[in-house]
């Protein structure tokens, strides 16, 4: 899946700073932020390096616009499209997420990890404002898979002595802690296993009386 910028921009001017921010997403997902050369960010956006600091003041702010715009974005398309939309239970769609991103499973995704783990691994004991943006959308990333939980406990689907906020918790640790294993061992198997054996997992958290209808 292409990276996208959060809001879309007609305008010229707009349309630099949008480039700039697509190039710096594909340089720092492949080298990291700090060993990211401006230089080959405007030779991918194909503009000046005045276009550059007229969009943002130095390369720290063109990275944390880059976190909130693009790899923000990417991440909960991925992970939280299907939440708000489906009309299936919320561990169905949950686990046609987990079995949905298995199968579209790109090369380039277990090569580089994922975006936003990978800044938090680098970036999160250097620099305050990346670390306080990469927690945020870890948080919304958790808060949207609880309040899914919490819906499915009100509905039935989900069994109701389950705290749904630490179960989210897990389940973003466990996708995370999945693609960078199978990042540091190349392995796309690894992954798509992981993924299925977390939908899988899902099913446990369904009521006994609700499993038994499913039977």
């Amino acid at each position: 899946m292409a990276p996208q910028v959060a809001r879309r921009r007609t305008r010229a001017p707009d349309a630099t700073r949008e480039r700039l921010l697509r190039a710096a997403f594909e340089e720092i997902h492949r080298h990291g932020f700090q060993a990211a050369s401006l230089d080959a960010i405007l030779a991918r956006a194909g503009v000046t390096k005045g276009a550059l600091y007229h969009h943002f003041a130095d390369k720290a702010a063109l990275g944390h616009a880059m976190l909130d715009e693009v790899v923000t974005g990417l991440l909960l398309q991925r992970w939280l499209g299907r939440l708000q939309q489906s009309e299936a239970d919320p561990l169905t769609t949950l686990q046609g997420i987990f079995r949905e991103r298995a199968e579209r499973l790109t090369p380039q995704e277990v090569e580089l990890g994922c975006p936003l783990n990978n800044l938090a691994q680098e970036m999160s004991p250097l620099d305050e404002q990346f670390r306080g943006r990469i927690n945020g959308t870890f948080d919304t990333w958790t808060e949207a898979f609880a309040r899914a939980l919490e819906r499915g406990q009100a509905d039935g689907s989900v069994r109701r002595d389950l705290d749904a906020r630490r179960v989210a918790a897990f389940l973003v640790a466990a996708i995370e802690g999945s693609i960078g294993l199978a990042k540091s061992a190349k392995s796309a198997p690894m992954l798509r296993s992981n993924l299925e054996m977390l939908a899988v997992f899902l099913e446990s958290l369904r009521p006994a009386s609700a499993m038994g209808k499913l039977q």
